[in-house]
């Protein structure tokens, strides 16, 4: 997506259900905010795309995907079909004309000749009193080194981007873990204003936000963090920031309570993602992950509830099982659109990661512990990504795969 956060030079990508041109049902904030019961069989989840857009405007952000209604807590049965694709593909190269405010990478790309491998660097943020469990960052962490280690082979979403280039090269699926930072920093005073509603009822166990934090923070703990370890900004590096537990985090500063902010899923207006990928000043590529929320009171949800009656977690972890699609789409569309400006988008803005958000196409394993994804011998469940190639091939019908072997 394109055009975020215009004020401060910055290229954001969202992602938070489905593409803006889903018409399928997603909760509403306002019963969601006024009864306990927002998963009721009787509670109204859905919410008129226009209002997002409208939301998304007044922040300066294009291209905006708005929320999954959960089948869980909205009673969606049964789930929702997948559509072929979301958006208004093929996607396109924008190049340099596209760059309205800098930072921006003036159509270069990522994992090209010409910048080497991409270093993917997971940063999880866990200070006192947000602890982060071991199993999450584990299951994290090894989806991360099975797809470095699968470099070069073509049967993960991974090896998609291949067939996208830029104006420095061809695009060659080429990926290294960085060694993952447990960052213990203490949280910095609240740059978002809280609200109480939100401070339960956001989470599947009932609880929420203790915390709030806007981007330009999340910048500057990227940028003190990469500093501290001598970490270089620049194209063959991405910074993955995994958020803890009960942090709330908004683009702006102020209030989270109006429709002019855009933040994490909340009982609010403002209620727009679940992850983005964008360019500090400082020039650092990153994406801020926040932790997962699915089978939620307000009847969003980032997970695959969305699609299937349970959530499906074949490593027998939902919060990180969850977490592992948003990682892939976010990285994805970095690498693909770095800047969120000039690299590949379709007529709306959306991503090559959005064309496909929570379309998981065919599935083993069994309910409960689904997977689409096979890499190294572990399973994983995420979205699938858009091809251009298979976009054309059908005539315009289909689009999303899992790999750059299904493409055929």
């Amino acid at each position: 997506m394109i055009k975020a956060l215009k004020r401060r030079g910055l290229g954001v990508t969202l992602i938070l259900g489905a593409a803006a041109a889903l018409t399928m049902a997603s909760p509403t904030l306002a019963s969601a905010a006024s009864s306990s019961g927002a998963g009721s069989a009787g509670a109204a989840c859905t919410i008129p795309a226009a209002q997002v857009l409208s939301s998304a405007r007044a922040a300066g952000v294009g291209g905006l995907v708005i929320p999954q209604a959960s089948s869980i807590t909205c009673h969606t049965t049964p789930p929702p079909p997948e559509p072929a694709f979301n958006g208004t593909p093929p996607l396109l190269f924008r190049g340099p004309a596209g760059c309205f405010s800098p930072p921006c990478f003036n159509g270069n790309v990522m994992m090209t000749q010409q910048t080497g491998p991409l270093v993917v660097t997971p940063i999880f943020w866990d200070p006192a009193g947000h602890p982060m469990s071991l199993a999450y960052k584990a299951i994290i962490t090894r989806y991360l080194l099975d797809v470095a280690l699968a470099s070069g082979q073509r049967t993960n979403v991974f090896s998609v981007a291949n067939e996208y280039t830029g104006i420095n090269g061809q695009i060659h699926y080429n990926i290294r873990l960085g060694l993952p930072i447990n960052d213990n920093n203490a949280l910095p005073a609240d740059g978002c204003i809280l609200d109480p509603a939100d401070t339960s009822g956001i989470y599947a166990d009932g609880s929420g936000y203790n915390a709030c934090l806007d981007d330009a923070q999340l910048q500057a703990e990227v940028n003190s963090v990469t500093a501290a370890r001598g970490l270089p900004h620049n194209l063959s590096n991405i910074y993955v920031l995994y958020l803890p537990k009960a942090v709330e985090s908004c683009f702006f500063a102020g209030s989270t309570t109006t429709i002019a902010n855009a933040c994490t899923i909340n009982h609010q207006p403002s209620a727009a993602y679940c992850a983005y990928h964008n360019n500090a000043l400082s020039g650092a590529v990153y994406a801020n992950m926040v932790y997962p929320i699915y089978e939620s009171p307000v009847g969003f949800t980032c997970g695959t509830d969305a699609r299937y009656p349970v959530i499906e977690s074949p490593n027998g972890n939902p919060d990180a099982d969850v977490e592992i699609s948003p990682t892939s789409h976010e990285i994805m569309e970095a690498i693909t659109d770095p800047d969120g400006e000039t690299g590949w988008g379709d007529s709306t803005g959306n991503e090559i990661g959005d064309d496909c958000a929570y379309i998981f196409g065919a599935t083993k394993g069994d309910a409960g512990a689904l997977y689409n994804q096979s890499i190294l011998g572990s399973h994983y469940i995420t979205q699938q990504e858009f091809s251009n190639r298979v976009f054309f091939a059908s005539g315009g019908t289909a689009g999303c795969v899992d790999s750059q072997a299904s493409e055929h």
